[in-house]
């Protein structure tokens, strides 16, 4: 029995490889953790400018002593 039929080329193997690689990066990529961004609805929801959560005042980075308690009770005032 010839076994040539499954041998495959370096460069099958290669491409398969690559594929893999991708796929693990997609992956990864997919499930990495994020950082929570902040929303408009909040200082809506708050009647708060987003200056009274937020260093910046255009809102989201750090946050306040004031944000901190914000966000530690759930998004509530």
């Amino acid at each position: 029995m010839d076994n040539s039929s499954t041998k495959h080329s370096p460069a099958v193997l290669a491409a398969a490889l690559g594929g893999f690689a991708a796929a693990a990066l997609i992956a990864v990529i997919a499930i990495a953790p994020r950082e929570a961004a902040a929303t408009p609805a909040y200082a809506a929801q708050a009647k708060k400018a987003c200056g009274y959560c937020h260093v910046n005042p255009a809102g989201g980075g750090a946050r306040t002593p004031a944000g901190d308690k914000f966000q530690q009770n759930g998004h509530k005032l």
